[in-house]
């Protein structure tokens, strides 16, 4: 249970590897034209 389990966090940040318990970081959702012109209608 440390930096040589893959199953803990530390163990993910030092294989360098992602997962359920370290997820990688997600692109933020960009608002697009359809959304914004249909919140304009209403």
């Amino acid at each position: 249970m440390g930096r040589g389990d893959i199953k803990t966090k530390k163990g993910k940040i030092t294989a360098g590897s992602f997962g359920k318990t370290r997820p990688a970081k997600t692109a933020k959702k960009v608002a697009t034209n359809k959304v914004v012109a249909d919140k304009k209608k209403a």
